[in-house]
């Protein structure tokens, strides 16, 4: 019987083991008696609980009833001591009815249980409430029979029920956990196979109980320490009624088996925890093997354009993603493997580094298949770059060489001829570069493993291979036609830079000759003092004029060149038209001067050696001097030297330039003139010598 099965009937209090003892060390039932009328059935059951408490070594030193009937009839009372010879005949030895002082001696002389001892099995004496003392020490009494024990009936109740809960609670769960324990240590198959709620889920939690059972033994050995040092008695639920060796009994057998229970579920939850590991491990490596691999498998090509590169690679970061969850279920996996091996058992160490070497192997080598479709990918999009900077260039020097050359000067030829031979260079580097990302793909797909465990990737690394080859060979061919179209333009715009170097000298020999004409106008119109000196200049002239001559030369062939330069050109030239009609215009006018030159030069030295000559007194020669022709001519010649100086020379279109200015023409006029006096001079002298000698 449970206290928490009769709670209502037990907190009526209808009877209490108070914990005192007689002085047979027999236990003390209080039975108190109120003024209303006592339920026997009621009390009959307390009576059956309290009885089931003691052990039977207590029981049989007998029990001292003390029947409280001072607030009750003496026919309750009666019916009370006789109900105790049905409940407890033998385990009763004194019965101790406390009579109130006055009221039950008329009716106690009605019934004397000393004559029914016999019968009833027990003494039974009337006795008042202070004189209790002479069967029971006031020590073992409670304070309402006058006594110095203390007692709490709801403070025993909850205690009591406190005490059968842990006893019902770790008697089911020793049972549990023995169970547990017998079945994880046979091995029993069929006993692991049990579902978790059945097999290894205790139906309370070890741990409350243990510390209910903690408390309660606290609670216990505290009350016995404070009854042993106080003096106050002891409560019932002492060493004497079991219920502290009990306790303790139960708390060993639950933290032994619970240490096994704790054992086997950390065994079974590692081996749980084990299981789960390699479903997860065979998770990772059954994704990566198959559908991962799959993905891998169709994604070969390295597209035939940025675009179709840009667009791989998009697909491969999206494959990566998807690796990338399995990658990070791979990372905690290795790192609660790593804890295991750290903490595990022998017996788990093979198999828990068998899990992790697969893991590790499948990961790795899924890693870089990743990595390297990754970087060939890469490697792909580089190259495409580079064929479509290329492209764009070969197209923006095909266009340059397309568009036809329009002569405007030597000078923007150059620059021209310059930018083509950059774009060609640049071309070249760029073709180089092209060579040098295709070989380096060609090797990354040369060194391609097989993704498929050993299918052919033959085929599709052939396609890919075919594809850069074709890429580097039309640039190649594109680049080589476009090397051919400069070398034909190179030669046409170098014949353009000569055709206006040509140009530019012939107009320049136009100018040099203008120059010249100008100095032999302008600086050359002496006629010099005397015969020798005139012979000079008329020397110098000539020599003036060979470097004329070279000068109209050069101009002609400069030009002769030029028409040559325009037939090969396909072009008319803008300068040779009227630069020719310049060049001869300049040089008819250059040659009229310079005749005229010519003839003054020679009159001078016809006048100056005539006059020479007869000036000189020569006595070898009288005929001559005296010949008045001479004379004659010599004037003529002065007069004729003289009308020269003061005629403009006429050139073949009618226009007429002076030599030197009015003022140097009238000095060399005046220096002939002068000349011509000394000479007309001498030829009164000769013909009247008579006036030489007055004069002298």
């Amino acid at each position: 019987m449970e206290a928490s099965v009769i709670l209502p009937i037990l907190k009526k209090k209808l009877a209490f083991l108070s914990g005192g003892k007689d002085r047979r060390s027999g236990l003390i039932l209080t039975i108190p008696l109120c003024l209303e009328q006592t339920n026997m059935d009621e009390l009959s059951v307390t009576l059956d609980y309290l009885l089931s408490i003691p052990s039977e070594k207590c029981k049989a030193r007998g029990f001292t009833v003390i029947v409280d009937g001072r607030k009750s009839q003496w026919n309750v009372v009666k019916t009370v001591v006789l109900m105790l010879q049905n409940v407890v005949p033998a385990e009763v030895s004194l019965v101790c009815v406390v009579k109130p002082d006055e009221f039950w001696d008329k009716k106690v002389t009605h019934f004397c249980f000393w004559k029914e001892k016999d019968r009833l099995g027990f003494e039974v004496i009337l006795v008042s409430a202070n004189k209790l003392t002479r069967y029971i020490e006031p020590c073992q009494l409670t304070e309402d029979f006058g006594g110095s024990l203390t007692y709490d009936h709801m403070d025993w109740l909850n205690k009591r029920l406190v005490f059968e809960k842990f006893t019902k609670e770790s008697t089911s769960l020793l049972d549990e956990l023995a169970l547990i324990n017998n079945g994880s240590d046979k091995g029993n198959e069929q006993e692991k196979e049990r579902s978790v709620d059945l097999n290894f889920l205790p139906s309370v939690d070890p741990e409350t109980v243990l510390q209910t059972g903690h408390e309660l033994l606290s609670e216990l050995q505290q009350r016995r320490f404070n009854g042993s040092d106080g003096g106050v008695s002891w409560s019932p639920m002492d060493d004497e009624l079991l219920a502290q060796p009990q306790v303790m009994k139960l708390l060993d057998s639950l933290r032994e088996q619970y240490t096994r229970y704790q054992e086997v579920c950390r065994q079974r939850s590692k081996r749980t925890q084990l299981e789960e590991i390699q479903q997860k491990v065979m998770q990772v490596v059954n994704w990566l093997e198959g559908p991962g691999s799959e993905q891998l498998r169709a994604q070969w090509g390295i597209g035939d354009s940025i675009r179709a590169s840009q667009a791989l690679q998009q697909k491969h970061e999206e494959i990566e993603s998807q690796h990338s969850e399995w990658f990070a279920v791979y990372v905690e996996l290795n790192q609660q493997i790593a804890a295991l091996l750290n903490a595990g058992d022998e017996e788990d160490l093979v198999e828990l580094k068998s899990l992790q070497q697969q893991l590790s192997d499948v990961c790795y080598r899924q890693a870089s298949q990743l990595e390297f479709r990754q970087n060939l990918l890469q490697a792909a999009l580089e190259f495409h770059g580079v064929a479509q900077d290329l492209s764009q260039q070969l197209d923006g020097l095909l266009g340059m060489l397309c568009v036809d050359v329009a002569p405007a000067d030597g000078a923007s030829i150059q620059q021209t001829l310059k930018l083509l031979e950059e774009k060609l260079k640049s071309v070249d580097v760029g073709l180089q570069g092209l060579r040098e990302k295709g070989q380096g793909l060609l090797d990354q797909i040369s060194n391609q493993a097989s993704w498929a465990y050993g299918k052919d990737v033959t085929i599709e690394n052939k396609e890919n291979v075919d594809h850069i080859q074709g890429v580097m060979e039309d640039m190649q061919l594109r680049k080589q036609r476009c090397e051919d179209m400069v070398d034909v333009r190179r030669l046409k715009m170098l014949q353009m830079v000569q055709l206006f170097k040509c140009e530019e000298d012939a107009s320049q020999a136009v100018e040099w000759l203008s120059e010249l004409l100008d100095a032999l106008l302008k600086t050359h119109i002496r006629l010099g003092d005397d015969a020798q000196e005139t012979k000079v200049l008329l020397e110098k002239h000539r020599k003036f004029v060979d470097v004329a001559q070279s000068t109209y030369d050069y101009g002609r062939q400069l030009l002769q060149a030029t028409v040559v330069l325009c037939q090969s050109l396909r072009c008319t030239s803008r300068s040779s038209g009227d630069t020719l009609p310049r060049l001869n215009r300049v040089w008819k006018q250059f040659t009229v001067a310079s005749e005229e030159r010519v003839h003054r030069l020679e009159m001078a030295i016809a006048f100056h050696s005539n006059a020479e000559k007869i000036l000189q007194d020569c006595p070898e020669e009288p005929e001559a001097m005296n010949d008045e022709e001479q004379f004659e001519e010599i004037e003529a010649i002065g007069k004729s030297l003289l009308d020269r100086l003061t005629i403009p020379v006429v050139y073949p279109d009618g226009t007429e330039q002076y030599f030197g200015s009015p003022s140097d023409m009238a000095s060399t006029a005046e220096h002939i003139r002068d000349r011509m006096k000394l000479v007309s001079l001498k030829r009164q002298q000769l013909r009247h010598p008579e006036m030489v000698t007055t004069e002298s």
